[in-house]
């Protein structure tokens, strides 16, 4: 498998990515470049990459479930999952990462090893060690980039997830016919 010239793949990741079934993502870092901007009148805005629509296309064409997992869903979040066809029940919001993800197992029958969790900062550390398959950005946190089985060439905000789709569609050796899908 060809992976970009500067991303950073551990010994033993496509087998990992092999097993992904479901996809739990940081939102702040990971979907957005952790910047937030406001107006004269305080309103808080951030901007998304519409590349990652794309991947979340990808991966649910592919039979993957993806969810957002963040301390707080914001409206903006809440109007991003939409655009990305998240559906409202993966919409997670708590600051208790692993508590929230071990109640969310139970309910929607999916193992660490089939889970691959994307985050870029030190909350997230526990997550990315717990999941089968860990993935940051090129710009996370230096611990969150040693803890990945994956960093990414692309930084928070800038593709990421289609990046992961990409990598995790061709270690399942579906990409070929997921991408046909969208060629015709």
């Amino acid at each position: 498998m060809k992976i970009k010239a500067s991303a950073k793949v551990k010994e033993n990741t496509y087998e990992k990515a092999k097993k992904i079934t479901f996809l739990v993502i940081d939102i702040h870092g990971v979907l957005t470049d952790n910047t937030l901007c406001y107006t004269p009148d305080g309103i808080k805005s951030e901007k998304f990459s519409l590349r990652d629509r794309i991947g979340f296309k990808l991966l649910h064409e592919a039979g993957l479930r993806t969810a957002f997992l963040t301390s707080k869903i914001s409206r903006a979040d809440q109007a991003v999952s939409k655009i990305y066809g998240v559906p409202e029940e993966f919409l997670w919001g708590s600051s208790q990462k692993m508590a929230l993800t071990t109640e969310m197992q139970q309910k929607y029958g999916f193992r660490d090893e089939e889970m691959c969790y994307i985050g870029d900062e030190m909350i997230d550390l526990g997550m990315m060690r717990r999941a089968g398959f860990s993935v940051a950005p090129q710009d996370a946190s230096k611990e969150a980039r040693e803890i990945a089985d994956f960093v990414t060439e692309a930084k928070g905000g800038q593709g990421v997830v289609r990046e992961v789709a990409e990598f995790i569609l061709r270690a399942q050796g579906k990409w070929g016919e997921i991408l046909s899908r969208f060629t015709l």
